[in-house]
C-alpha cells in the first residue's frame, strides 16, 4: 500500500470587515437624528447619572469643606436615625396616603374623560371640551395655589360665601389638616385630567372603527361597545402608564405641597419631599436628607419592579 502523505496546511481565518465600520456608516446616514439625540442624552448624563456619585454622602457625615471623599464614614447611622424618629411614620403615611388616593381617584378620571370625548359625535363640542380641560395644565402651580387661596378664603372666598348663604359657618379649608388631602388631590385632578387624557384619546383613535360598526349591528349598546372594544383597545396604554405612575409613587408634587403647607395643616401636609427640602436645604443636613432621599428612591424602584412583574404575568404588556 502506498502511503499518501497529506500536507496539512494551516488555514488562516478570513478577515471579516469590522462591524463597527458598518455601524458608523449607518450612524452617518442618520447624523441629523443623532445630533438631535445628543442634547437629551447629555441632559440625562449630567443631571441623572453624574449625581449618582454623590449618593455616598448618605453613608457619610458630609462636610462641604472636606468634600465627599474627605468626609468621615457614618455607615447606616442616618437611616437608623430616620427610622427611629418620631416623624417617620407621619411622613411615610402622608406620602403613601396622598399618592394612594391620587392613584385610586385621579388615575381613572383621564380615562373616563377620554372615553366621553371619544363618544361625542358633535366635533365642535368635543374640541371645546378638550380645550377647556387642557387649559388648567398650562397654569403655573403658584397661580393654582393663589386661586385656591382666593376661592377658599374664610372671609371673601366664594365657597365660604355660599356656605354662609345656606346658613353654615365659614370653614378654614387651607388651615385644617383634615381638608388638605382633599383639596390637593381634587385640584390636581382639575389641573391635569385634560392633559393626561390626550394619550388615551390618541390610543382610542387607533381602535378599528369596523369593530364598533359590527358591534352596533349585533345590537350592542354604547356601554357594551365601550366595555368590550374601547377599554380593551387602550388597555396596554393604561397598564404602561399605571406602571410608570407607580414607579414614582413616593414622589409627590413638591412645589404645590410646599406652597399649600402651613403650621396648621402640617400634620397632613408634611411629606418626605418637603421634609428633605426643609431639613436638607434650609438646615444644611445634607447627609441625613440624602439618606432619606435614597430610601425614597429604593421604595420607588422596588414598587416599579413588583408592579412590572405582576403586569408581565397577568397580561402581555410590561415595560420589559
Amino acid at each position: 500500500m502506498k502511503s499518501v502523505k497529506t500536507d496539512t496546511m494551516m488555514t488562516m481565518p478570513r478577515s471579516h470587515p469590522k462591524k463597527s465600520s458598518g455601524v458608523l456608516r449607518q450612524m452617518g446616514k442618520r447624523l441629523d437624528l443623532y445630533l438631535m439625540l445628543l442634547l437629551p442624552v447629555t441632559w440625562y448624563v449630567v443631571f441623572h447619572y453624574a449625581p449618582l456619585y454623590g449618593l455616598q454622602i448618605a453613608f457619610k457625615n458630609f462636610n462641604p469643606a472636606k468634600g465627599i471623599l474627605g468626609s468621615s464614614w457614618e455607615g447606616f447611622g442616618h437611616f437608623e436615625r430616620f427610622f427611629d424618629s418620631y416623624y417617620f411614620w407621619r411622613l411615610l403615611w402622608n406620602t403613601l396616603s396622598i399618592n394612594l388616593f391620587s392613584l385610586l381617584i385621579a388615575f381613572p378620571i383621564p380615562i373616563l374623560l377620554a372615553l366621553i370625548i371619544n363618544e361625542i359625535r358633535n366635533k365642535t363640542f368635543s374640541k371645546w371640551l378638550q380645550n377647556i380641560t387642557y387649559i388648567p395644565h398650562f397654569i403655573s402651580v403658584v397661580v393654582i395655589v393663589g386661586i385656591l387661596n382666593v376661592f377658599l378664603s374664610p372671609h371673601t372666598g366664594p365657597v365660604n360665601l355660599l356656605i354662609e348663604a345656606f346658613g353654615g359657618t365659614p370653614v378654614r379649608f387651607l388651615e385644617e389638616a383634615g381638608w388638605f388631602k382633599t383639596i390637593f388631590i381634587s385640584s390636581n385632578i382639575w389641573q391635569n385630567m385634560g392633559w393626561q387624557s390626550i394619550i388615551y384619546i390618541a390610543a382610542l383613535s387607533g381602535v378599528n372603527p369596523h369593530l364598533y360598526e359590527a358591534a352596533k349591528m349585533d345590537g350592542a349598546s354604547r356601554l357594551r361597545r365601550i366595555w368590550h372594544i374601547s377599554l380593551p383597545g387602550i388597555a396596554p396604554v393604561v397598564i404602561i402608564l399605571l406602571i410608570l405612575d407607580i414607579g414614582h409613587f413616593m414622589n409627590i408634587g413638591f412645589e404645590k405641597i410646599l406652597l399649600m403647607q402651613n403650621n396648621l395643616n402640617l400634620e397632613s401636609s408634611d411629606v418626605i419631599s418637603t421634609f428633605v427640602y426643609t431639613t436638607g436645604i434650609l438646615k444644611g443636613e445634607y447627609s441625613y436628607t440624602a439618606a432619606i432621599g435614597l430610601f425614597n428612591s429604593i421604595i420607588n424602584l422596588l414598587l416599579l419592579l413588583l408592579v412590572n412583574r405582576i403586569a408581565r404575568k397577568t397580561s402581555e404588556t410590561s415595560l420589559w
